[in-house]
């Protein structure tokens, strides 16, 4: 993925809008201040869970199989919880059992029925990673009190109502 490391200034952004007058110019400077600090996070995130042998697909599907109150669950509902396609959820899986971090399970009455199982070490894993995440997670928001966390949450589903328009 394209990352865009150089952010325009609002001078730069000011002469886009002399070409096109529709541009708001403070709405494109947050947005591509948005989209860029998520796109650092995720990179981060990556690199956090790449020094316990994980990337976020696979860390994703084993975060959704804990969740689970027999954790278990079938590749298509970790597929739409995942909001990747079920190819992609088959690959994720297909790696996750080679490394013995989840098994599949075959229903014994309908051997067309497959349900994948958060393994011992699966949890394992889990159990290392996420206490690194979570220490980390902590770091990232210290500056910000219980009250702008709770304002953040709120613009960002301002923000997330807005959407749409892309998709229009």
């Amino acid at each position: 993925m394209l990352q865009l490391r150089d952010l325009p200034t609002k001078e730069t952004l000011k002469k886009f809008a002399q070409r096109y007058p529709q541009a708001d110019i403070s709405a494109v400077s947050v947005f591509l201040h948005l989209l860029r600090l998520a796109t650092d996070l995720s990179v981060a995130l990556d690199a956090c869970l790449s020094r316990h042998g994980l990337l976020q697909g696979r860390w994703w599907v084993l975060i959704l199989l804990m969740r689970e109150e027999n954790l278990t669950s079938t590749p298509s509902a970790l597929a739409d919880k995942a909001g990747v396609t079920r190819a992609t959820m088959t690959g994720l899986i297909d790696g996750l059992e080679r490394d013995g971090l989840v098994e599949r399970l075959l229903d014994s009455r309908d051997r067309r029925s497959v349900s994948v199982r958060l393994t011992a070490a699966g949890q394992s894993r889990l159990d290392e990673v996420m206490p690194d995440y979570y220490r980390r997670v902590h770091d990232c928001m210290a500056g910000l009190d219980e009250n702008d966390r709770e304002r953040l949450h709120a613009i960002l589903n301002l923000i997330g109502s807005g959407i749409e328009a892309f998709n229009r």
